[in-house]
């Protein structure tokens, strides 16, 4: 028998009293250590209990890996799980399934990103703020790339990780599918878009992107199919000055022109039937100072993807439905063993019909896997749910941007309305409508190709 050294509760006191102390994450030893050393990312449990590892321990035996939650056994997790997610589960005939934990952390990033980071943090290259908030590296200067707070100390250290580089590359270029569905979960609308993302600073290669020096990253959304909005697009230019606004060019093909849009366009859906806004993707949709009163209200143990243990389970990378109720995925969630809840407010649109939201990140990488927001009464309004994997399973190996290693990514996005159940179902796909998922990507064709208001103009044209 074997006699445990620690306990769940534990586990739960030490992230307590971490939070309380602004301490990073780690609970018989802060990430810090782990970081200082390559080997040590290879093997996390060093800085948990195994009980925190443990889906069998926080349930008291209850659950086990490769247990699927449903209503029926949620009661047993619910601890482990965000409001919205119990809601679907109770309410909506939701189920998931219970995956192995990761312990490997070389698995949830891309490998450039991780190599980067590594370096800064051997040549003692460390992000700060300016008087601005802007991050910043060691000489006061635009950062220059990688992960800025490997062990983040508070919820800002934490946003600006989500925020500085959405994908952890220089470029990213996916090809979307979405469906829509109704409250009956009846399918209403399906579209077939590019989404665009090239960093203009803050770049992996220490570069600045054509000179771009005032701007962090630029972003498309190019919508495919289908008939009825082909060749619509949306153009976002953000500025390095997290203060500011991005810059929202449309384009629609009934005008024929390109035209600014203003500030709320951010809090629209972009095409009929979508519950998603501009503001959700990444849980940094925004600049992360247009929002503010940022803090980490809980820290806890939660079921979340952030690493490897999703399966991709067709050739188009498509996830499979829950059978029975299709506007479901049928998918897998792993116990991570430290989460920070982090709530903060649209401090910078005065007509945003948000109050706050809560950010879900997973301690280890900063990753977000779950981002509700509220709306003006403070009722639970919309939940942008993301799994990310690492793209080496046992049917699928994807090589990453160096061409060398696989790649590590998004996969998933199920958008839900708890206030009328509409759900928006998005799958990373490896083609859409003619448009393919890149990670090797020639830099300066997908700026031409996507990133301007004339290529804007030009791709409606076609």
């Amino acid at each position: 028998m074997r006699i445990k050294k620690y306990d769940v509760d534990y586990s739960r006191r030490q992230m307590m009293q971490n939070m309380a102390l602004g301490a990073g994450a780690g609970v018989l030893m802060p990430l810090d250590k782990l970081w200082a050393k390559d080997s040590g990312l290879q093997d996390i449990s060093k800085a948990y209990p195994d009980e925190a590892f443990s889906i069998e321990e926080q349930t008291k035996g209850k659950i086990s890996v490769g247990d699927y939650v449903t209503a029926d056994n949620v009661e047993h997790v619910e601890h482990l799980l965000d409001p919205c997610q119990i809601f679907q589960i109770k309410n909506d005939g939701r189920r998931f399934r219970v995956g192995p934990p990761e312990t490997d952390m070389t698995r949830m990033f891309t490998y450039q990103n991780l190599q980067k980071t590594l370096e800064n943090e051997q040549t003692g290259y460390k992000a700060k703020f300016d008087s601005n908030g802007n991050v910043v590296g060691p000489d006061g200067k635009p950062w220059r790339g990688g992960f800025p707070f490997p062990n983040p100390q508070d919820a800002l250290q934490t946003q600006a990780n989500a925020a500085l580089s959405w994908g952890r590359a220089d470029a990213n270029l996916y090809a979307v599918r979405q469906h829509d569905y109704g409250g009956d979960g009846q399918e209403e609308y399906a579209y077939d878009f590019a989404w665009v993302e090239l960093q203009m600073q803050a770049r992996i290669d220490g570069q600045v992107f054509r000179g771009k020096s005032d701007e962090i990253r630029r972003q498309t959304a190019y919508f495919e199919s289908s008939d009825d909005v082909k060749g619509t697009s949306f153009l976002s230019v953000w500025k390095y000055d997290q203060r500011e606004v991005p810059d929202l060019y449309g384009y629609l093909p009934q005008f024929r022109r390109v035209r600014q849009y203003p500030a709320n366009q951010r809090f629209e859906p972009l095409v009929p039937g979508a519950t998603w806004f501009l503001t959700d993707p990444w849980a940094a949709g925004d600049p992360m100072l247009t929002w503010g009163e940022y803090e980490i209200v809980e820290r806890k143990p939660m079921l979340m993807s952030t690493s490897g243990n999703i399966s991709i389970k067709n050739e188009n990378w498509e996830m499979p439905r829950i059978p029975g109720n299709e506007k479901y995925m049928d998918v897998e969630l792993s116990l991570a063993p430290e989460a920070y809840v982090v709530k903060s407010k649209p401090t910078g649109y005065p007509r945003a019909p948000v109050s706050y939201r809560l950010a879900y990140f997973d301690a280890r990488n900063s990753t977000y896997t779950g981002c509700l927001r509220f709306d003006r009464q403070e009722k639970p309004w919309v939940s942008f749910e993301s799994a990310f994997g690492y793209y080496d399973t046992d049917n699928l190996r994807v090589m990453g941007h160096d061409g060398k290693h696989p790649a590590w990514s998004w996969t998933w996005v199920m958008s839900y309305n708890m206030q009328n159940k509409r759900m928006t179902l998005i799958d990373h796909a490896k083609e859409a409508s003619g448009i393919k998922s890149l990670f090797e990507i020639d830099q300066d064709w997908m700026y031409d190709t996507y990133l301007t208001p004339s290529a804007q103009q030009a791709l409606g044209r076609v």
